[in-house]
């Protein structure tokens, strides 16, 4: 139980966790999968590290950049990933489980925001933009190495 807006998005990917944790711990790859449709990225900086930044301009298809900065809060590999998003709109925290399972593993997204109404009102489209980020990721998986 929280008192934050969560969001919550999950997908099972057919491959082992520690090939699913590194689409995330490789810039190269995550460049590749990151945001949704339509966006592409320029990771000017990845201290993948507890109490590491992340800065990631991501360029939508209309040409608009939005610099985004993050810092990781926890990493264990190849389980958990928890990162604060400072910027540009929205503060929120993500947590990232994976779950090994028969078939592959399991990529839990936790987004937790502060309650207020523009939030709200982001909620629906921020699920939708993270089952791009999942069909993206997907391709990727199913492509190799980008």
């Amino acid at each position: 139980m929280t008192d934050k807006l969560e969001i919550l998005n999950d997908r099972l990917f057919p491959v082992d966790a520690d090939t699913l944790f590194d689409t995330f711990s490789d810039p190269a790859k995550l460049g590749a999968w990151w945001g949704p449709h339509g966006f592409t990225n320029r990771i000017d900086a990845f201290d993948f590290r507890t109490g590491g930044d992340w800065y990631v301009t991501m360029t939508a298809s209309d040409g608009t950049d939005f610099a985004n900065r993050w810092t990781f809060l926890d990493i264990e590999a190849p389980k958990r990933i928890t990162a604060l998003h400072h910027e540009p709109m929205h503060v929120f925290t993500l947590e990232m489980s994976f779950e090994p399972e028969a078939s592959g593993t399991r990529l839990a997204w936790r987004m937790l925001f502060e309650p207020t109404d523009e939030n709200q009102e982001l909620a629906k489209f921020i699920r939708a933009a993270n089952e791009q980020n999942f069909d993206r990721l997907a391709q990727v998986l199913a492509n190799g190495d980008p």
